[in-house]
């Protein structure tokens, strides 16, 4: 009985860490997409920190490094079956995952929507996070979010398998 209730609790506590993280980086990806969207495509917002990162507004309408250009719509659909698929996942895995786990898996759903979200109202996504220091694709807010929950979640994984393997010797 006790067992239940702490597998309920943590169920409960992950729902929330999940929904509150993905609530938030929507939020500030959304907040950051508009205050960009003032410029005009290819005006440097600000240029950050030299010879490092510089602010420029891009519309893309295709995936990284031009790959699907013009796919926008595709990709909308795509990232909305993945997240489908993501929300699925999380909620199987609730009751028995760790809190750095939620935290990816939230992170990864807000980026998809968000980026989802640009697609099907603007027909592009708003980049403008420009890297100076080497050539790589202009990104925003929602991409590192789905960069940095499926790092998370794969650190996680690995975290818990050690953890398995020790509970295991024992």
């Amino acid at each position: 009985m006790a067992q239940d209730a702490a597998t309920k609790s943590k169920a409960k506590s992950n729902a929330v860490v999940f929904g509150g993280v993905a609530f938030v980086w929507l939020v500030l990806d959304y907040l950051t997409k508009q205050a960009a969207n003032t410029a005009q495509v290819g005006d440097l917002l600000w240029s950050g920190i030299p010879g490092f990162i510089d602010f420029r507004l891009v519309h893309n309408t295709g995936a990284a490094w031009g790959m699907f250009g013009d796919s926008t719509f595709a990709l909308g659909v795509f990232a909305i079956v993945f997240c489908a698929i993501l929300l699925v996942i999380a909620h199987v895995r609730r009751e028995h995952a760790g809190t750095l786990e939620m935290v990816g898996y939230g992170l990864v759903l807000a980026g998809g929507i968000g980026n989802a979200i640009d697609r099907f109202t603007n027909s592009y996504v708003v980049d403008f996070i420009e890297t100076t220091f080497i050539q790589f694709p202009v990104f925003n807010v929602a991409d590192i979010g789905v960069t940095c929950g499926f790092a998370l979640i794969v650190i996680s994984y690995f975290l818990l398998e050690g953890n398995d393997k020790d509970s295991e010797d024992r």
